[in-house]
């Protein structure tokens, strides 16, 4: 199996950086509070973080003013799961090989652990004393990330998937919805990192932006075609669970070759769109990679 490089220290990073940030929170709830800390630490490949960091030692930025904009990624990422789960969208019971957090506790606790992820996410970045970010680019940083996760992003990009069950859309309209689902958190993972860097060019930050939104799509596209192709022990989910919802994939519309030509193609974009940064690319090129041959 591919192997990013530096994946496992970085995750160890920002799993040691989450606890903490768990352990300093004032909590009357304990309830809510284990329910916060199931959804946000168990299990997880922390692919927002690790793109963060990547991005970050691409640009030679101090990693201690990354940890912020990693955590709040993960912990908008483990809210919308724990939503994402819930009877009244996906109707999930597991959820890395474990009970999905409404299972485990129950529903009402679950929304409630979302939402309080959700405002510690910006919370994590508003409070935290940067060494090398300016307060202007702590406030920018908090508007990327609240367009990301809300209504111009991730959760527009949920409602439109919602909308789009029981029937089969454009591709076109596809592809809006996981622009939005899946790569607008994506993209901020990337862009977030390269805002620090306050003397960064335009036209590479718009490089940056146009391998954000190839890798964004080709992620999607990878996770419908595993989801046939996977097996429910490997997916830690059950298998196939777009189908038997009948959602529009990118296989139910292009057919299974046709997603897989698709993946390929955004996936040779995003290596070009990296052929034109004046920097040492590797990491997230080899991010490239490990996102098209993932088993789960």
């Amino acid at each position: 199996m591919f192997q990013l490089e530096n994946l496992a220290a970085f995750q160890q990073r920002i799993d040691q950086f989450l606890k903490q940030k768990l352990a300093d929170i004032a909590i009357n709830d304990q309830r809510l509070f284990d329910a916060m800390s199931y959804g946000l630490l168990i299990g997880g490949k922390r692919m927002r973080p690790y793109l963060a960091y990547v991005t970050a030692e691409m640009l030679e930025l101090d990693l201690d003013d990354i940890d912020p904009i990693a955590a709040a990624l993960e912990c908008i990422h483990a809210y919308s799961l724990l939503h994402d789960d819930l009877p009244a969208m996906d109707d999930d019971d597991l959820r890395r090989g474990q009970a999905t957090c409404h299972v485990k506790f129950d529903e009402a606790t679950a929304i409630l652990a979302g939402d309080s992820l959700q405002t510690l996410a910006f919370e994590i970045i508003s409070n935290h004393p940067f060494n090398n970010v300016s307060a202007k680019t702590q406030i920018q940083l908090i508007q990327m990330l609240s367009k990301a996760a809300g209504y111009q992003g991730m959760c527009g990009g949920q409602a439109m998937d919602l909308a789009a069950t029981d029937h089969q859309v454009p591709i076109e309209q596809l592809q809006t919805i996981h622009k939005l689902k899946t790569g607008a958190l994506l993209q901020a993972a990337i862009l977030m990192p390269a805002k620090c860097r306050e003397d960064l060019p335009e036209h590479t930050f718009s490089g940056l932006q146009e391998f954000a939104q190839q890798i964004g799509l080709a992620y999607q596209v990878h996770d419908d075609i595993i989801d046939i192709t996977s097996s429910e022990e490997t997916l830690g989910k059950p298998a196939g669970s777009d189908v038997d919802a009948n959602k529009s994939t990118y296989p139910a519309l292009l057919g299974l070759e046709g997603a897989m030509k698709k993946e390929q193609q955004l996936f040779q974009q995003a290596l070009s769109a990296l052929e034109t940064l004046p920097y040492n690319t590797r990491n997230l090129s080899n991010f490239s990679t490990f996102i098209i041959k993932r088993a789960h």
